[in-house]
């Protein structure tokens, strides 16, 4: 088994959970702020078997892509000092996906294990 984070921005979310739940696999999502524009960002959790980790991974490849949106000063303040006035073309979206080994994974239903 593998724990899957895919770490995405909060305007991708929903799109892409709705693909993992087509696909017959399950997520959880966390809330999340990114760094250095303190946008919104998502935090997908899933437990997979081995044998799925490469189509978790193309979902999120499929639908988080990264894309360009205007940044304005006034929208970060701390930063203009770093950047010429007015208004900024930013890269954002994208995704980053962490892939760790898992020794166990249970289920609790009812308080017994499921799994």
């Amino acid at each position: 088994m593998k724990f899957v984070i895919a770490i995405i921005q909060d305007y991708d979310a929903d799109r892409l959970l709705r693909a993992i739940a087509e696909r017959g696999l399950q997520a959880t999502k966390i809330s999340s702020t990114g760094g250095f524009l303190r946008m919104g960002n998502a935090t997908i959790l899933m437990g997979l078997e081995n044998e799925r980790v490469r189509e978790a991974i193309a979902i999120v490849q499929q639908h988080c892509r990264s894309r360009v949106e205007v940044q304005l000063d006034a929208a970060s303040p701390e930063y203009v000092e770093w950047l010429p006035g007015g208004v900024h073309d930013v890269m954002v979206g994208g995704g980053v996906v962490f892939t760790v080994p898992v020794e166990r994974m249970a289920r609790f239903a009812g308080g017994k294990d499921v799994t």
